[in-house]
């Protein structure tokens, strides 16, 4: 015997007094977005670099190349770190060979440029791709949210607020040492 949809919710509804009340079903508790606290670095010595370990404080991450028109700007990150890491600001440079395979090289080679070159003090990541399917987990995130707004060279800059959301972000072409990034950052160190 096959029973037609009409007769179906007509026997159901007879069941129910008359009337046939949607289903009631438990509501599942609303999931929090992940900060980007949730995510770690390996560095360049292969140390895990913990972003939760740094909650309630700004993180300006940067994604690097040495063989880039745009190295020397790690000589702004440095300065930037010189200015404000002892009020609270983490630099993290993130080498990464996804633009014009500008960073080519292994740990030593990262290290000469940036040490070396321009005494950067602050932490490097290991080399990381920030774009596309094998993209960090940190840059996949930072793509949700900030779409349109990802790394489109080397140098691209974002600005982690103390509370773990990206509050900035800025271009290549953005020195380290503009006015628009010293503003946010101090913003962000209140």
């Amino acid at each position: 015997m096959t029973l037609h949809r009409r007769h179906v919710l007509a026997l159901l509804a007879s069941a129910c007094g008359g009337t046939l009340a949607a289903p009631a079903f438990a509501q599942a508790p609303a999931m929090s977005r992940p900060t980007a606290f949730a995510f770690s670095f390996a560095t360049l010595e292969g140390r895990s670099l913990r972003l939760a370990e740094y909650a309630g404080k700004p993180i300006l991450i940067v994604n690097t190349a040495s063989q880039c028109g745009y190295t020397p700007q790690y000589a702004g990150l440095q300065e930037l770190w010189k200015r404000y890491r002892d009020k609270g600001l983490l630099i993290i440079g993130v080498p990464s060979n996804d633009f014009g395979g500008q960073e080519p090289g292994g740990p030593d080679e990262i290290n000469k440029t940036a040490h070396g070159q321009y005494g950067v003090s602050f932490p490097l990541a290991a080399k990381a791709e920030v774009r596309g399917p094998a993209a960090h987990p940190f840059y996949k995130w930072a793509a949700l949210e900030r779409p349109g707004d990802g790394p489109r060279w080397n140098f691209h800059k974002y600005l982690v607020g103390r509370d773990g959301r990206i509050t900035a972000s800025f271009s290549t072409q953005t020195e380290p040492t503009d006015p628009r990034v010293i503003a946010a950052i101090e913003k962000e160190l209140r």
